[in-house]
Formats: C-alpha cells, structure tokens, sequence
C-alpha cells in the first residue's frame, strides 16, 4: 500500500511539473519570445527549452539523491518519445511535404543522434563517467553550428519572406505590449521558484521509491521520461496549427522541428551534463 502511495505521489508531482510548464512556462516564454521580434525558428528554440524544463528538474534532483541510472533513462526516454511525438503532430496536421526541406531533414538527422548517443550509453554503462561532460559540451556547440549552417545554406527565399511578414505582423500586434515586460520577467521568475521547490519534493519520492522500496532505476527513469515528454506533443501540435492558420504551413513545421532539436540537444548533452557534474559531486562528498 505505502509503495502504491509514493508511486502516485511521485507521478502527480512529475505532472504538476509537466502541467506548470505547459500552461505557464510554456506561454511566458512565448511572449517574451513576440516581444523580442523573434523568428518561428527562434520561438521553436525558446519552447524546446521551455518544455525541457522537467527534465532538468527531475534529473538535477534525481542525481541530487545519488541516482543518476534514473537520469540517463529518463534522457533516452524522453528524446525517443518526442521524435515520436514530433511524426505524429506532423501527420495529424498533414504537413508531411514540408520535411523535404533540406535544413529540417539536417536537423532531424542530428536529433536521430541524440537518441542513439544515450542508448550507447546506456549499452556500455558509462552514463557516470565525468569525462563526457566536455564532449558533451562540445558536441552541443557542434550541433548548433551544424544546424545554423544548414539554414543559411537551404532555407529558401520564401521561408524568409515569410519570416519577415510575420516579424512584421508580430510588431504591430505587441507594440502596446511592451509595458508589460517587466511584468512578464517577474513571473517567470517566480514560476521558476515554484518548479524547483515541486522538483525537490520530487527528487525526495524518487528516492524513496529506489532505496526503501527497491524499484529499478531504470523503470522509474522511463516513467519519468514517458510524464515529461508530455509538453512537447502539446506544443508541437500547437505551433503547427498556429502557424497554418497564419502564414502557412512551413513555418509552423520550422518552429516545431526547432521546439524538437532544442529539446533534444538541451536535454542529452546539457541537461545530462548537470546530472554525471552533481552525481559527482554528491559521490566525492
């Protein structure tokens, strides 16, 4: 009964993370992303690191506890599910065409890496290992440049043009908007707080569940990784049929292919980085 009782207890915090970053985070990041001008490709950067926020928490607080198996299942999960996620959202809103573009098939390309990094990882157990913290840094700058090279070099007139209509839309629409910045700071800030106070309740249950109740680390992981790829499906869909309704489809496919890529590489080669840096220190202290 106690076993039951923590496993719920340990998925409704998970989805009270998942729930206070869709409803909240979600839409606070948004608007500072219309505030400052940006692109679809940009707003997909800012939603995938957005919708990344409870794997950071749930990995930070999980290796916190000293259980950093739980992190790297909870990586691979998540990236797998979220490719998932991301064909789907695309069929549902028909968009399939619009990967031919040549600058999202190299995107997808290297977020088929990042799901196949992890699964090695997981293959050869070297997940704690702190020497993969500077290839993962270093690889996450290599991806970025990889993918900006890609769009300078495929992104077609008509995407920019498109681009551009939209930024303009975007000014006329939040030129009265601007006072409201300040406004819009303060709340992502105390959003912020309210995630890392829920993150640590969570990290608590998670080691409840491991040690006290003998539950796999990976199980919990992919439980884990199933609950917080949950925003990414949501916003996905959304800035598909947001952008369709506006200036056509490409654009929203742009934006969700960046919400995906950013989530990914955020998720494997930052995110994890935190986890093997504090399962570190914990361990040496």
């Amino acid at each position: 009964m106690d076993l039951l009782v923590e496993i719920v207890k340990c998925i409704g915090l998970a989805l009270i993370v998942v729930f206070i970053s869709k409803e909240i985070l979600v839409k606070l990041l948004r608007k500072i992303a219309e505030i400052l001008d940006l692109t679809p490709k940009a707003v997909g950067n800012i939603a995938g690191v957005a919708t990344s926020m409870p794997e950071l928490l749930t990995v930070f607080f999980s290796s916190l506890q000293g259980l950093l198996s739980t992190s790297i299942y909870n990586i691979f999960s998540s990236n797998l599910i979220n490719v998932v996620q991301y064909w789907v959202s695309v069929m549902l809103n028909k968009n399939q065409k619009e990967l031919r573009n040549r600058a999202i098939k190299t995107e997808l390309i290297l977020v088929f890496i990042t799901i196949l990094i992890p699964a090695v990882m997981v293959m050869f157990e070297f997940e704690t290992n702190i020497i993969i913290v500077p290839v993962f840094i270093c690889a996450f700058a290599l991806f970025y440049k990889v993918r900006a090279n890609a769009y300078k070099v495929y992104n077609t007139k008509e995407i920019r043009s498109e681009e551009v209509k939209k930024i303009t839309e975007e000014k006329r629409w939040i030129k009265h908007k601007k006072k409201k910045e300040v406004i819009t700071i303060i709340q992502l800030a105390l959003v912020g707080c309210a995630l890392f106070l829920i993150g640590n309740l969570l990290g608590d249950s998670l080691e409840i569940l491991c040690r006290d109740f003998n539950v796999p680390q990976y199980i919990v992981g992919v439980i884990l990784g199933i609950v917080t790829s949950i925003p990414e499906l949501i916003t996905f869909v959304e800035s598909q049929k947001y952008h369709g309704k506006l200036n056509g489809d490409l654009e929203g496919v742009i934006e969700a292919t960046g919400n995906l890529f950013a989530s990914n590489t955020l998720n494997l080669f930052v995110i994890e980085s935190i986890g093997i840096i504090t399962y570190t220190i914990v361990t040496i202290l």
